[in-house]
């Protein structure tokens, strides 16, 4: 959940890393009485995220800034459209514009490319989910973001869910260790409300894994014919998740295999940041 300390957590981080020592263009050039008038301004069609991100960069600046967004986090627009009107002190308003811009053009560029995946596959009863590929330090913005756009959400961190990959089953072979006791001593041991989900990347594993009575079990890297075929192996008996090779050419047949799951680390590592501008007007 992205909270109001989150935010003026990084946004403050930002700021200092921006302005250390205070933005001396501004203060050279621009009288301290000068005020500003600004738009947010899209450059091209999205979908949008990050306002309140937006909004702190200014208030944090000086709190005699305001922005008023004109559009909601999650909210579609055409290129043109105003998204905030920004007004204050216009040393304030420049010092901050960088900031504001990097926090919304990337949020909204993640929300607008997962919007486009979730189109992808709206004729399906798969959701869209993103991974833990994240910027360290930005997974509740990205996250977020990817919400805004329709997507949902994998565990938040290592310490949320039991999620056994392909290395800790190889750790187990490698010690001769029987993955469905090992999965089931672990059950045993955990909280009723952790959830536990296993990769695999063969079909012949999934038996073993859905012996022990897990949650959710994850596809990895399967070709179509043996998504097909696992998602009638597993039968109803855990959730089914997809990941691996998933672009926006390939995502719609991986959704029409009947998987219930398709976790994309493209909605974060690799979205771009979506072109959006403030136009300013000092009076």
């Amino acid at each position: 959940m992205l909270t109001r300390s989150a935010i003026e957590r990084a946004v403050a981080a930002a700021l200092e890393e921006d302005a250390p020592w205070g933005d001396i263009t501004s203060e050279m050039l621009i009288p301290e009485s000068a005020t500003a008038q600004a738009d947010l301004i899209a450059r091209e069609t999205g979908v949008f995220s990050g306002g309140d991100v937006f909004a702190a960069a200014f208030r944090l600046t000086d709190p005699r800034i305001r922005v008023e967004l004109t559009v909601r986090d999650g909210e579609p627009f055409e290129k043109g459209a105003v998204l905030a009107l920004v007004t204050g002190p216009a040393r304030g308003v420049l010092t901050a514009e960088r900031i504001g811009l990097n926090f919304a053009q990337r949020m909204s560029g993640i929300a607008t490319l997962t919007a486009r995946y979730v189109a992808e596959v709206a004729h399906t009863g798969a959701r869209i989910a993103d991974t833990r590929k994240t910027t360290p330090g930005l997974r509740a913005f990205e996250r977020h973001a990817v919400v805004d756009g329709g997507g949902h959400n994998h565990r938040y961190s290592l310490s949320d869910a039991v999620m056994a990959k392909d290395n800790h089953l190889a750790v187990l072979a490698e010690k001769g260790v029987s993955v469905t006791a090992a999965l089931q001593g672990a059950i045993a041991r955990l909280s009723h409300t952790t959830h536990v989900e296993v990769e695999v990347d063969r079909l012949d594993q999934i038996e073993a894994v859905l012996a022990a009575g897990i949650g959710t079990i994850m596809l990895d890297n399967f070709s179509l014919e043996d998504l097909r075929r696992g998602v009638e192996q597993v039968g109803g008996r855990a959730t089914v998740e997809a990941s691996g090779g998933v672009s926006l050419k390939t995502v719609r047949a991986i959704a029409e295999t009947g998987v219930d799951v398709i976790s994309v680390g493209a909605l974060t590592h690799s979205a771009r940041a979506l072109d959006l501008g403030l136009d300013v007007r000092i009076s």
